[in-house]
């Protein structure tokens, strides 16, 4: 089905004009819409709140042609130059309960919903299952192509079904749980269908009854620092809350995307090697026997935490947070990344992997 066309009406800018209800703007600055707060600059910008506001774009021939870019939070990517193209910032709103039964309880989140909202609609609630992700900055739309995680548990795990429309016909598809492919923090939206659908929003399975999951990091320590007694939704959540309040900065003072890499998994036999050499190197198992290594960890033990380079640097309370420290451009936080990256490589021989979306 093609979209239907929309009244467009030209502003004073012969270069900006309002669609329906949408305002097309030409070379927008991207700053305030990333929290690395790098500049960049976009070709076209424009910020949809339906699926009916994106087709109508498709509509539009002097966009609908363009290179897109779909744009959330802004958190989780970094921008090393301009982007020549639409960049479509995703504000689709809502939260809604689905179904509930005696032990379930599905929720559906649209994509332009912040995830900690989600998180605390289900907190309240009672609603077992991401309480671990408590205060992870972004937007619902980038959950499942990230497959966000933190202290051991990953979205995947309550995802039901993914929504989804084409950016380039605006047809609407349905993929559920397993046609995502789910991994630590990849999905097919990261490889097979990368750049091709702008994501409307996701159902998740939640459960009343929840098992908790607090064995990760600092999470039972700091439940213990809180005298919690009895294991609930809203303890863990806030507990989670608390270490992050306490280990990363707020991209207001300090900007930032979060944990810059992701945390490596190797061999067990590799892990075992390494440790004869690095008695404290810290791992997790994993079904395979593999062991995911933190990768704060490694970059600390490299002398990087509280490190600056030019106008880049790294967070003094979290090694795996990669800060700008006043006018750094994209570039430099790059190179400050790879300088990371081979200091790793040299001392422990393990690659580390960007999490952040670099564009």
């Amino acid at each position: 089905m093609s979209p239907r066309p929309a009244l467009a009406l030209w502003t004073s800018s012969p270069r900006t004009w309002y669609l329906a209800r949408m305002r097309i703007e030409a070379n927008a600055s991207l700053r305030h819409r990333n929290t690395f707060a790098v500049e960049a600059t976009a070709k076209w910008f424009a910020e949809v709140r339906s699926a009916d506001d994106f087709r109508a774009l498709l509509s539009d021939p002097r966009v609908a042609g363009e290179r897109k870019l779909v744009l959330g939070g802004g958190s989780n990517i970094l921008f090393s130059r301009d982007f020549a193209g639409l960049v479509v910032k995703n504000s689709i709103p809502g939260i809604e309960v689905l179904a509930e039964s005696e032990e379930h309880v599905r929720v559906r989140a649209a994509a332009g919903e912040a995830w900690h909202d989600l998180v605390m609609f289900c907190v309240e609630r009672d609603l077992g299952g991401l309480e671990n992700l408590s205060l992870i900055p972004g937007l619902v739309g980038a959950a499942p192509i990230q497959n966000i995680g933190a202290y051991g548990v990953d979205m995947a795990e309550t995802c039901e079904s993914v929504e989804a429309l084409h950016l380039a016909t605006g047809e609407r598809a349905l993929f559920a749980a397993a046609d995502c492919e789910f991994g630590y923090r990849d999905s097919i939206f990261k490889r097979k269908h990368r750049g091709q659908f702008l994501i409307t929003g996701v159902t998740l399975r939640l459960s009343r009854t929840p098992s908790f999951r607090i064995a990760y990091g600092d999470l039972q320590r700091t439940l213990d620092e809180m005298r919690v007694s009895e294991l609930t939704v809203k303890a863990v959540s806030d507990a989670v809350i608390r270490i992050r309040s306490a280990k990363l900065p707020d991209p207001r003072v300090a900007g930032n995307a979060g944990s810059f890499f992701q945390n490596p998994v190797i061999a067990g036999e590799d892990f075992e090697r390494l440790a004869v050499r690095h008695p404290r190197l810290p791992g997790y198992p994993q079904e395979d026997g593999a062991m995911r290594v933190p990768a704060g960890w490694l970059i600390e033990a490299c002398g990087w935490k509280g490190k600056t380079l030019g106008r880049a640097g790294v967070h003094a309370a979290h090694a795996l947070v990669l800060v700008n420290r006043g006018g750094a451009t994209g570039e430099e936080v790059l190179r400050l990344a790879a300088a990371i990256q081979r200091s790793v490589q040299e001392t422990f021989g393990i690659d580390l992997v960007p999490e952040v979306n670099l564009v």
